[in-house]
């Protein structure tokens, strides 16, 4: 279900963003340390509780354990929110869609306030390519929580996947505004928000919107790295960089206009 992926990926993918207490932090740090059996005296091992069992089970990728566990935490206490929706991670990281959007909304409905829930119900219906009923749900997670980048990042691959250009601009410039390195910055792939960052098509087309964001975000060398990107993948309109003012700040860069000039001069130039 979940495959790794560099600076932006363009296959499916789900990322998700790390909460754990200081208790399982710690334990994740040595996990030996509790599920095996050194000679170590029990009454010196912090005792795990199931909530933090069922986090590490899915550190460590074992989702049908982290499922039971979660499954058991929700029979003994069905109305916390937060359970429903790790359920569900434990889920989608199975590829059960179904279950995992049953589990999402039941989050929902237990607590409208819970913005990483109603993200991770967009996350479903993008994964379905229903991307109009995704941008609902993110834009309802973004207005109960607007500080944080990975809901507007979820936004932008959902506009860019209904060829709303500008938009997902827009949801890009916003998440870099307010994590300049939130498309590289390294997450796990456990905790209570997920990001799908695939992209089926047009690839060519998604780098050249990323250059336009890193360049709208004053980030040079960034815009220059998914410029050469877009150019490979054989984005056919590298001139509209010379009108474009979102490219102002690179235009003169030698490596930008090395992209300017036709294909096979390029070549020479870069020999």
């Amino acid at each position: 279900m979940i495959r790794n992926y560099l600076a932006i990926p363009v296959g499916s993918l789900l990322v998700v963003s790390l909460f754990l207490p200081a208790s399982a932090q710690t334990n994740l740090d040595n996990p030996q340390s509790q599920l095996s059996s050194a000679a170590v005296a029990p009454d010196q091992r912090p005792k795990l509780s199931d909530e933090d069992l069922a986090r590490l089970y899915l550190i460590r990728k074992q989702y049908r354990e982290a499922q039971d566990l979660f499954h058991k935490l929700t029979v003994e206490q069905p109305k916390n929110a937060v359970y429903w929706n790790e359920l569900g991670i434990s889920f989608h990281n199975q590829s059960e869609l179904a279950l995992a959007l049953h589990c999402y909304q039941r989050s929902v409905k237990l607590d409208s306030n819970y913005a990483d829930a109603e993200n991770n119900v967009g996350t479903i219906f993008y994964e379905r390519k229903k991307y109009a009923k995704a941008i609902r749900a993110y834009k309802k997670a973004i207005a109960l929580r607007e500080d944080y980048a990975a809901f507007y990042l979820n936004l932008g691959y959902a506009y860019f996947s209904e060829k709303k250009y500008d938009d997902s601009i827009a949801s890009f410039r916003k998440a870099l505004l307010i994590d300049p390195d939130t498309f590289d910055s390294a997450r796990s792939r456990t905790g209570t928000v997920i990001q799908d960052r695939s992209v089926a098509a047009d690839r060519a087309q998604f780098y050249f919107l990323l250059a336009k964001s890193f360049a709208e975000a004053g980030n040079v060398d960034r815009c220059i790295i998914y410029l050469k990107k877009a150019r490979d993948e054989g984005y056919q309109d590298m001139k509209v960089l010379k009108t474009d003012p979102s490219f102002q700040i690179v235009i003169k860069d030698p490596a930008v206009q090395d992209l300017l000039l036709p294909e096979k001069t390029a070549d020479v130039v870069q020999q």
